[in-house]
This record gives C-alpha cells, sequence and structure tokens, in this order.
C-alpha cells in the first residue's frame, strides 16, 4: 500500500492514454497524480508538454523506467504492446493499469498475468464497462442462482457501425501485424468481457469470422460466435463494424427464469418451478409456469473509466478489491483467439481452454502477409473521455 499520493505514468498519449492523462491531471482521480508521460511521437510529446509545464516527457519506456519516478502507469500503447510494456512496468516494481485487450495473444497475456502475480503489485485492466449498474445487477442476479442453471444465452452487439474513413485514419488500424484483428480485438472486447463475467467461460467456440465484408480491410469487421458450456448450454454472439442502427441486446436464459438487457432497462423473469421439472411431470402440453417479473432501470451513473481508474487508486493505497482485475483479460481474449483459430480451421469447434501454441503460428502466418503501416498520423481528439466508449443501447 502506498501512504502518499500515487505518483502515475501514462505510456501512449494517444486517443485513450491522453484521456487518461488529463483525468489524472486534473485532479479527478482521488489519491493520483500525473508525473510523466511517455510516447515514441515527437509532435504529441511537445504538445502535451507546452499544455501541462511541469510533467516529465519521455520518447524511450526504458528511459521513463529507469528513472523510476512514477509508482504506478497507465498502458495505452497498441495492443500487440501491452504485455510487454506492463511486463516490464511490473518487473519494475510499478503498479499497472492496462488498457483493452490485454495483448493479442492468450500466450502472451498469460506470461504477464504470471509476471503480476509473482510481483504482488496491483495489477488491473480497463474494462470501462463493468462499472454499468445493469451489468453488475444481470452478474449478481446470474451468481445468486436467480435464473437456475444456465441454458442458453445470445448476444446481438451490432451498434459498431464505421466507416472506411475510420479505417483509413492510421495505417495499423484493421491489420493483422498493426491491431491484432478486427471488430473482436478493437470494439466488441468489452461485450466478450461482460458476457464472461455474467454468464462464466465456455468449453468451446465455433465461429464464423467475415473478413472486409463491409469494409476493405484484412481483418474481420462481422463475426459470430456459437458457444457451448460446461453443463450443455448453448451460446451466441453477433457483433459488426458495418450495420446501421444496430442492435445491443443481451438475453440470458435459466432453468429458472430469463434476463434481458436492451434499451438501458434489465427485465427478470423469475419461474415459480424448474422449467425440466414442469416438462418432466405436467399433464399438459402447452403449460405455463406461474413467475414473478422485475424490471430494473439503471440506478446510478456509469463511471466509467474513471470509476475504473478510482479503484485502481484505491486498491494501492487502501487494498480495496479490483472491479476489473488485470488477470481477467485473458478470458475475453481467449474467446476471440478461438474465434480465429475456428475461422482458420474452416470453422471448426475449438476446445477451451486454447491450444495457444497453434495458435501463435497461425496468426504469425496472417502477420507476415499483412499491410500494416506504422502510421503515428492520427491519434485523435484525446483530452477528455468520450461518449462512444460508454455502454451504448442504441
Amino acid at each position: 500500500m502506498c501512504t502518499d499520493n500515487i505518483k502515475t505514468a501514462v505510456v501512449g498519449i494517444g486517443n485513450m492514454g491522453s484521456a487518461h492523462a488529463e483525468c489524472i491531471s486534473i485532479g479527478k482521480i482521488k489519491g493520483m497524480v500525473l508525473s510523466e508521460v511517455c510516447d515514441i511521437n515527437t509532435e504529441r510529446l511537445h504538445a502535451f508538454a507546452s499544455s501541462h509545464p511541469g510533467i516529465d516527457t519521455y520518447e524511450s519506456f526504458g528511459k521513463m523506467l529507469e528513472k523510476g519516478k512514477a509508482d504506478a502507469v497507465i498502458i495505452a500503447v497498441p495492443h500487440r504492446l501491452h504485455a510487454d510494456f506492463a511486463e516490464k512496468a511490473l518487473e519494475s516494481g510499478m503498479h499497472v493499469m492496462v488498457e483493452k485487450p490485454a495483448d493479442i495473444t492468450v500466450s502472451k497475456a498469460a506470461r504477464m498475468n504470471k509476471t503480476a502475480e509473482r510481483s504482488g503489485k496491483v495489477f488491473g485492466i480497463m474494462f470501462n464497462q463493468r462499472t454499468n449498474s445493469l451489468f453488475v445487477k444481470a452478474r449478481e442476479i446470474v451468481k445468486s442462482g436467480g435464473i437456475g442453471a444456465l441454458e442458453s444465452t445470445i448476444w446481438i452487439v451490432t451498434n459498431w457501425f464505421r466507416t472506411q474513413s475510420y479505417y483509413d485514419s492510421g495505417g495499423w488500424r484493421a491489420t493483422w501485424a498493426g491491431e491484432g484483428g478486427g471488430v473482436l480485438l478493437n470494439q466488441a472486447p468489452h461485450n466478450l468481457d461482460i458476457w464472461q463475467w455474467v454468464c462464466g467461460m465456455p468449453n468451446s467456440v465455433t465461429a464464423f469470422c467475415y473478413t472486409g465484408l463491409y469494409h476493405n480491410i484484412e481483418v474481420e469487421d462481422s463475426a459470430k460466435l456459437i458457444t457451448r458450456y460446461k453443463n450443455g448450454a448453448q451460446g451466441v454472439f453477433i457483433t459488426s463494424t458495418g450495420e446501421y442502427p444496430g442492435t445491443n441486446r443481451l438475453e440470458i436464459s435459466g432453468s429458472r427464469g430469463k434476463l434481458v438487457l436492451e434499451n438501458g432497462k434489465l427485465k427478470h423473469w423469475k419461474l415459480s418451478m424448474e422449467t425440466g421439472e414442469v416438462c418432466r411431470t405436467s399433464k399438459e402440453s402447452f403449460a405455463s409456469i406461474p413467475y414473478e417479473y422485475c424490471e430494473y432501470n439503471q440506478d446510478r451513473p456509469e463511471t466509467g473509466h474513471m470509476g475504473i481508474l478510482q479503484n485502481f487508486a484505491d486498491a494501492i493505497l487502501y487494498g480495496s478489491s479490483l472491479i476489473s482485475p488485470g488477470s481477467d483479460g485473458i478470458y475475453e481474449l481467449m474467446l476471440s483467439n478461438a474465434a480465429y483459430m475456428s475461422q482458420w480451421k474452416h470453422n471448426a469447434e475449438i476446445k477451451l481452454p486454447l491450444e495457444t501454441a497453434e495458435f501463435d503460428k497461425m496468426l504469425s502466418k496472417k502477420i507476415m502477409t499483412s499491410h500494416y503501416s506504422c502510421d503515428e498520423s492520427y491519434y485523435g481528439k484525446g483530452g477528455t473521455y468520450q461518449e462512444r466508449w460508454r455502454v451504448r443501447w442504441e
């Protein structure tokens, strides 16, 4: 634990990192002060330094670590570098918050998790949608047995519409070498995380990932996952960046009821009897089961990124439990890695946990033929958190 304000560094001050840096610098996170930032883009660094006097700037992450000024670091570099940077920071004795996804491969995420465990430092990941009270309530209901045993779940989240201009804004975007994947690795990690956070991890994934269905890109902009769970339950996950206006609807059915999250509401049907029992014992062909119906609205604001950062600070200062432990990042990444492997193996069913060596080999082949361009010219507005990063129901 720390007893003073946590001196915090931000590595990568592009679109997301600059928002984190600005949030801390203006005192939005109690117990945190911004001490330094690091980025390989000199123009970006100079612009930040001119508007934030007194904050140290570094072009080299290694040099920043050598100085040893910061207690904690937020990693907001390209996906493929998350684990490498996080491990170096952890080994240097720093607490670490890594942006999502954990990395681009389960193997690197697993290695990072082991390094974090050995370090004894606080390690978090930026799954900001875990602060949405409807998802928190859904998890509470499912985990407490409020809908009985899981029978099926389907999440349609197709309100991630993006234009070709978006993908053309940086040479690294939507490439295997630059970003490591498409909609499953960029837009949908939050949803995949919430899905497994509420319903648990499945035993297998079968997927259909469509490359460049709506855009001129080398990775998927549409994906459909079919999952199987240990108890025989099944799940479906559908997402894309090419549909408009799109849908965001999560349905979870169990042996004692059903949950539906849509349009900013959580609906809960709680059955008086198990469906299986009624099936076995009822003499009626079309039996009805009495149920109690509850409806929940979002009862508090979604604290988002600031909520996760405040929780991270509280964990360092006071030992609070993390809302989003860094080790959890491996789960949603395993779902997307398995989906890619399924597609590459002619839509085969991929058993979990993932065979990482085989996946890494297959991904390496994709990277070798990637059209990645190390273009650092685009990094968005930055500076403030944007509404598009919150849960959107429309």
